[in-house]
């Protein structure tokens, strides 16, 4: 069973930054792509960015340019850090692994943006 446990939420300003991590563990297998998808309240959750055991990156239009994901494989963590944060950047923010062709899930971590 993979575990995977978010950190690094909370409260900014519009304007400002946060550092998201999620450690993974307790998977036999490598984990593939891992990234992050976000849900916002009376909204439907959405793709934000995704890293490959490669390095090679995919990113919602919405956060290019502002947004950076990296992983440190040896300690099977992704990042994301998230710069220039809009109030509709405001949401929860889920981390995913997929091991085996299964996606896993963490808890979520709140992000929220003042204006």
């Amino acid at each position: 069973q993979v575990q995977l446990v978010e950190s690094g939420g909370g409260l900014v300003q519009t304007g400002g930054s946060l550092r998201l991590s999620c450690a993974a563990s307790g998977s036999r297998f490598r984990l593939n792509d891992m990234g992050w998808y976000r849900q916002a309240p009376g909204k439907q959750r959405e793709f934000v960015a995704r890293i490959f055991g490669s390095g090679s990156t995919n990113y919602a239009d919405s956060v290019k340019g502002r947004f950076a994901i990296s992983r440190d494989n040896a300690k099977n963590t992704v990042y994301l850090q998230m710069n220039s944060l809009k109030p509709e950047d405001a949401a929860v923010y889920y981390c995913y692994g997929n091991a085996a062709g299964y996606n896993y899930w963490g808890q979520g971590t709140q992000v929220t943006v003042s204006s």
